[in-house]
């Protein structure tokens, strides 16, 4: 899946709002009442963090933040703002920094490698159930369905459910990519392609062309397994063009997932040049984003060698990236 950007909403005025929760006298209605307000604040308040220019600061934070939403979602178990919120921050936490630790590390350190994999997929699971969660409000039964019927259950999704939609169908599909060895998730695959074609069904713009970035590395896999690098690399041209450029996380998907995948080291660089002469702070709402790719950028860079079999691996396809 691609690297997800950091869109976690935590005001900073948050453990203050969180103390003042705890000295409430211990009245039911008037505790619920206040747990809302918090929820709110977490979920509608101002965004503090896609800005922020520090990605070890906010990484260091989102722990907290996580473990604050589910303390609310036990107390607000149906409550649609906080799995999404969950779903969102679990999925971006697990494939933006833990996920990018295993990919960056070097091959003598594969059981580290493999720690971080399984805890990345582990934290994408954890976010695929409350985005499920989040579905089910609203189609009950949908997670049987689709296992059962993936299209036709997709199909019941609707537009203005396309954010439950996307988050979920990324923390679904980076479990699976992180869990390549448990054929119990592989089987869940088509469940993910369908979620992820609804999305473009209903609007491909969404999110300036996050599913066409997702759909990048779902259409990466084997041939066996449904992918094709040339719907991949349809899916990164119509991305690049709905993001107008300004995202380094595309050009960084399609050199990690098929640039390495054909050996074609020179494209590969190419790519990850392109992801770091992004300019971060031309838009402050992906400034965190930006920086979080273009540091996997640059670990995966300082992996070249490690990656590519020969200096002078090519593709045997001319590319255009």
């Amino acid at each position: 899946m691609p690297r997800t950007r950091i869109l976690l909403r935590f005001p900073a005025a948050l453990p203050a709002a969180l103390i003042a929760l705890l000295l409430l006298p211990s009245c039911g209605a008037i505790n619920k009442m206040a747990t809302k307000g918090v929820a709110n604040s977490i979920t509608k308040g101002p965004d503090v963090y896609s800005s922020d220019d520090d990605p070890e600061l906010v990484r260091d934070a989102i722990p907290f933040g996580l473990k604050t939403i589910e303390g609310l979602l036990a107390s607000l178990p149906r409550n649609e703002n906080l799995l999404l919120a969950a779903c969102r921050g679990f999925t971006q936490y697990g494939v933006g920094f833990v996920g990018a630790d295993a990919s960056e590390q070097p091959p003598d350190r594969y059981e580290r490698q493999q720690e971080l994999q399984e805890r990345a997929m582990h934290l994408c699971l954890r976010a695929r159930d409350y985005g499920l969660r989040g579905l089910e409000l609203h189609h009950k039964g949908i997670t049987q369905r689709l296992q059962n019927d993936p299209v036709k259950a997709a199909a019941e999704i609707q537009a203005k459910e396309l954010p439950m939609l996307f988050w979920t169908a990324a923390a679904w599909g980076s479990a699976i990519s992180y869990g390549k060895d448990h054929p119990d998730l592989m089987a869940d695959l088509s469940a993910v392609k369908a979620l992820f074609e609804r999305g473009l069904a209903l609007n491909e713009a969404y999110d300036a062309g996050s599913f066409h970035e997702a759909l990048i590395v779902l259409d990466a896999l084997p041939a066996a397994m449904g992918g094709s690098l040339d719907r991949a690399r349809k899916h990164y041209a119509r991305a690049l063009e709905l993001s107008k450029g300004n995202r380094a996380s595309v050009y960084v998907s399609l050199a990690e997932n098929v640039s390495v995948q054909t050996q074609n080291r020179a494209e590969f660089k190419q790519l990850l040049d392109k992801a770091l002469a992004v300019d971060a702070n031309r838009d402050s709402t992906q400034r965190l984003a930006n920086k979080v790719a273009q540091r996997h950028a640059k670990g995966l860079l300082l992996r070249t060698d490690d990656l590519f079999l020969a200096p002078d691996s090519t593709q045997t396809q001319e590319s255009s990236p």
